[in-house]
C-alpha cells in the first residue's frame, strides 16, 4: 500500500513578477533621469540677489573649474572643445538656434577666472560681426539664486 503525501513542495520559480517589477524599474529610472539638475557639467555658479530668471536657454556655453568649454552640452558626456574651435562651434550653434531672443547663456564656474570669460567675450564679437546690428547676440552671465 502505498502512501501519498499531500503537501508537495513545489521547487519552481516563476519570473513573471520579477519581469514586470525590473519594468517597472526601469521606467522610474529613465524618466527621473530626464528630470535631474539641468546643468549636465557640474559646476558651482557664482551667487546673485535675485532670483529672477531673465532669459531662456537659446545657447549655453559652459566653462568649468579646470578650464575646459563646451558649447550646449548633450549630456555627462559631453566633449570639451578647445579654444581655437570655440568660434566655429559658437557659429554652429547660433546656425542652429531659431529664437527670437538672441543671446548666450554664460555658466562659468565661480573659481574660473575673468581673464577667461572675457577671451569669450572677444570670441562673440568676433562671432557677431557677422551679423547685422539687431541680430547680434547678447551674453548672460547664470548665477545661482538665493
Amino acid at each position: 500500500m502505498a502512501i501519498k503525501m499531500q503537501n508537495k513542495i513545489d521547487t519552481t520559480f516563476s519570473a513573471t513578477s520579477m519581469s514586470d517589477l525590473v519594468f517597472l524599474l526601469l521606467i522610474f529610472f529613465m524618466l527621473t533621469s530626464t528630470m535631474v539638475s539641468p546643468n549636465a557639467i557640474n559646476l558651482v555658479l557664482p551667487k546673485s540677489n535675485t532670483d529672477k530668471q531673465l532669459v531662456s536657454k537659446n545657447i549655453e556655453v559652459y566653462i568649468n573649474e579646470d578650464l575646459l568649454y563646451f558649447v550646449n552640452p548633450g549630456g555627462s558626456k559631453a566633449q570639451p572643445i578647445p579654444f581655437e574651435e570655440l568660434l566655429p562651434a559658437l557659429q554652429d550653434a547660433a546656425a542652429k538656434d531659431n529664437s527670437d531672443m538672441k543671446s548666450i547663456v554664460l555658466r562659468a564656474d565661480k573659481s574660473v577666472p575673468v581673464e577667461n570669460v572675457v577671451a569669450l567675450m572677444d570670441v562673440l564679437n568676433e562671432m557677431n560681426e557677422a551679423y547685422p546690428e539687431g541680430e547680434r547676440y547678447k551674453m548672460v552671465l547664470a548665477t545661482e539664486g538665493k
